[in-house]
């Protein structure tokens, strides 16, 4: 067993399934996938709160029983037109998909994937603060070098 608890073998062979249109249930993902494997589970993630409640979340985990199934649906499946959309799919302990586009988000599925990710959130986060804090301040001082006193 790893540090979080989990079973190595079972890890490599979860995977992230990304990009999914909001139109796409979860037998259809099940369909998609049952192909290159037996899965043995499956998370569907759904809204749960807010006015978006119960509606799906655009991503999903798919566990198969080898990491070498969950190896070939990655390879068949990622990048593939499904409703339109290019569906993004990764082993579910893989970092480098957190690369891709929103890091926000992608943090966000690290973290429900298992990955624990916090200090590294926390320091981005910090620096986005720090950051507009910064900005703000150059605003401020440009705007007021540029005003004129009053007469």
């Amino acid at each position: 067993m790893d540090p979080k608890g989990l079973d190595t073998e079972k890890s490599a062979s979860r995977l992230y399934v990304g990009n999914l249109d909001f139109r796409i249930s979860e037998s259809d993902v099940i369909k998609m996938f049952s192909p290159y494997g037996k899965i043995v589970a499956e998370d569907f993630l759904l809204h749960t709160r807010g006015p978006k409640r119960g509606e799906p979340r655009g991503y999903a985990f798919v566990q198969y029983t080898t990491k070498e199934e969950a190896q070939l649906a990655k390879e068949k499946m990622n990048g593939k037109l499904v409703r339109g959309r290019p569906v993004a799919v990764h082993l579910a302990s893989d970092k480098c998909f957190l690369d891709s586009g929103n890091s926000e988000r992608a943090l966000k599925d690290k973290k429900l994937a298992g990955g624990s990710g916090s200090k590294s959130a926390q320091t981005d986060r910090a620096a986005k603060i720090s950051a507009i804090k910064n900005k703000l301040k150059s605003l401020e001082n440009e705007g007021s070098s540029t005003k004129r006193p009053k007469t």
